[in-house]
């Protein structure tokens, strides 16, 4: 089973910044557009930021536009989420996931190979 691992999540204070990595040690990411979402508790899972296969084309939800930035590094194999002026409103589980079918965004739905996920709380 193909599955994605995400890194670099934990405690942060408001204000803060953190970065995630999401990376693949069975397949190379090159070829997909890979999204980056998160639950929180009690919530349905959303759609973060996305970055078409590229890294030429990227999406984000409002609520992030402008404080997260993704990026990626096919040499390697690696899709970064640059998280700034974090608030506790972002505390979450952080997953990254691969599109596979259908609309590219926001949909979950149509991303697969779901990792762990990477816990990320911001408070005081």
């Amino acid at each position: 089973q193909l599955q994605l691992v995400e890194s670099g999540g934990g405690l942060v204070q408001p204000g803060g910044s953190l970065r995630l990595s999401c990376t693949a040690s069975r397949f190379t990411l090159a070829p997909y557009t890979i999204g980056w979402f998160r639950q929180a508790p009690g919530k349905e899972r959303e759609g973060v930021a996305c970055i078409s296969n590229s890294g030429g084309s990227t999406n984000y939800a409002d609520s992030v536009k402008g404080r997260f930035t993704i990026s990626r590094d096919n040499g390697k194999n690696t899709v970064y989420l640059q998280m700034n002026s974090l608030k506790p409103e972002d505390t979450a589980v952080y997953y990254c996931a691969r599109h596979v079918y259908g609309r590219i965004w926001p949909n979950a739905n149509n991303y697969a190979d779901w990792g762990q996920g990477t816990q990320v709380t911001v408070s005081s």
